[in-house]
């Protein structure tokens, strides 16, 4: 009886964990958002948007990066498999590789071949990625019942977070208008992503008016109209509204999507098209949908974080997660989770920063190239010394300082102090020094996190706050520091067992990962170094 009885207790409470997993996961990230956005426009959003999410979810106010550089592959690496770039290989947008002596882009392969688009824009897979990921895993630990499907404009917000061997990633090709994918995934595109493709909704969109949502006046959280630090699409003649999508199509192609808020809208459309096609949340197994909104970023490069477009844009997502959220409630009703976060934030634009007497300025990165090969030709002679220059790292020729008999820890500090005589320079770090992984505290420990032994350069540079690349030119900005404005990024989870709250503990993008693994009862990520948050399990 004894025995009957606890039989039937164990299998009441495997029954009723089963019973709470959610039938869907919708992972959102959102493109280059700030965290600051939240509060700067809250009261310009709608009820069922950001703030339904804010109000009945759990929001983690103090969620940070926790390396450099803060790019859009190794920030959707990292929310995916839980850990830095230093272990999960994806240390860049590019980066320079020192095996095949040229540029890697972050999602390469040459081995595969474009379905649905422009081949060339198809040749492209997770391969460089060096670590599983919560999708990964899910999938693993269903025995792949698990669907798993990644969509977003860009081809790498959709390939890193489907992971390793997805149900489908898909991502917008300019050429054509359409979504489509690669030969690594499947050598034709399914039914319902060619019936989607077949309803032209780029060409759609792109007959719109992009005028503000509402009237201009009441865009008081943001710059004027006209001011000079935006840039200037091409076809028109100034930064303000209103733009004429038909007519700016003309110049700019099919792509033009990606800078508009239509953009995200067709990236929903895309992403409901999945849950459709694929039959995501169907069954007793949970299914995860991976949606990266890309068109954020494409805006806040272009017009920066202070500008009227940039707002705009973001009241309209805010409608778009809002029609998300009431379909899921019509589908799945309380019975999903969804995760929001952001891959980086974003500078300020210099010149708006200089014009307002705050801290920030540009780097002229191809003349900083050009003075430290020049400083290397002066000290040990006439040679390539220097292989490669980017992502604010200087890859040094090791074979050349070998064959020469020469030591390279010498090298590197003997150019380590060139670099601090620049004046936006504050910091330089050696690999010698960045091998040891002693760091107790930041910077030195984001730029540790983001250090990859084999792939990494000889130095790392760490600049002012406030400076970027000035190849951006004057107007627009950019992101990659390890600065809090390019750091602190929105967490918000949401939905079936979670429950309402705030915290402002100081929390890391990391941490995403290993906490869908204890909420859904998976393995961890293979390289996860994140902790679960723990406020959602108290």
């Amino acid at each position: 009886m004894k025995k009957a009885f606890f039989t039937l207790l164990i299998t009441l409470s495997l029954t009723s964990y089963t019973q709470d997993k959610p039938k869907i996961i919708i992972g959102i990230v959102v493109d280059q958002m700030r965290q600051d956005y939240l509060l700067r426009f809250q009261e310009k959003f709608s009820d069922g948007g950001f703030k339904r999410l804010i109000h009945d979810g759990f929001q983690f106010k103090n969620a940070h990066y926790n390396y450099v550089p803060t790019y859009t592959a190794p920030g959707h690496a990292s929310i995916y498999s839980g850990t830095t770039p230093s272990n999960h290989g994806i240390i860049g947008n590019s980066w320079f590789s020192r095996e095949k002596g040229s540029a890697v882009y972050c999602v390469s392969d040459s081995d595969a071949s474009g379905v649905g688009g422009a081949d060339k824009n198809g040749k492209m897979s997770p391969k460089n990625l060096l670590a599983s990921t919560i999708t990964d895993e899910l999938r693993l630990s269903s025995n792949f019942k698990a669907k798993v499907v990644g969509v977003s404009i860009k081809d790498r917000g959709s390939i890193l977070p489907a992971g390793h061997n997805p149900s489908g990633a898909y991502w917008f090709d300019g050429s054509t208008g359409n979504f489509m994918t690669s030969t690594y995934y499947t050598n034709e595109l399914p039914d319902w992503v060619s019936s989607f493709n077949s309803k032209k909704l780029v060409s759609t969109y792109l007959k719109e008016t992009w005028n503000t949502l509402l009237p201009i006046a009441q865009y008081t959280e943001s710059t004027d109209d006209d001011v000079p630090y935006e840039r200037v699409l091409k076809g028109k003649k100034s930064s303000v509204f209103p733009y004429n999508l038909k007519d700016l199509a003309k110049s700019n192609g099919l792509g033009l999507i990606r800078s508009t808020p239509w953009g995200n809208t067709l990236v929903l459309d895309m992403a409901l098209a999945a849950i459709e096609g694929e039959g995501l949340g169907n069954d007793s197994t949970t299914d995860f949908l991976a949606v990266s909104f890309s068109s954020t970023d494409y805006v806040g490069h272009a017009f920066g974080p202070n500008s009227i477009e940039l707002q705009d844009t973001y009241l309209r997502l805010d409608g778009e997660i809002g029609r998300l959220l009431e379909i899921l409630d019509k589908k799945f009703g309380e019975d999903y989770v969804v995760f929001l976060t952001s891959d980086h934030g974003v500078s300020n634009i210099p010149m708006y920063l200089q014009d307002v007497k705050m801290p920030g300025g540009y780097s002229d990165g191809k003349k900083a190239t050009e003075e430290i090969k020049k400083f290397m030709t002066e000290r040990y002679g006439d040679e390539d010394w220097v292989l490669d220059v980017s992502n604010d790292q200087v890859f040094l020729n090791r074979p050349l300082i070998e064959e020469k008999k020469m030591n390279l820890k010498k090298v590197q500090e003997d150019l380590q102090q060139f670099l601090l005589s620049f004046e936006r320079v504050v910091d330089v770090f050696t690999s010698n020094d960045l091998a040891k992984r002693n760091a107790t505290a930041d910077p030195k420990m984001l730029i540790e996190n983001g250090f990859n032994t084999k792939m990494s350069g000889d130095l790392a540079v760490r600049h002012k706050s406030g400076y970027v690349d000035g190849g951006y030119g004057k107007q627009g900005t950019t992101h990659g520091s390890g600065y809090t404005y390019d750091t602190h990024i929105p967490i918000i989870f949401f939905g079936s067992g979670i429950n309402q709250g705030k915290s402002v503990r100081n929390v890391a993008i990391i941490d995403i990962a290993p906490t869908l693994s204890m909420l859904l009862g998976i393995s961890l990520p293979s390289a996860a170094t994140g902790k679960p948050l723990k406020e959602l399990f108290e």
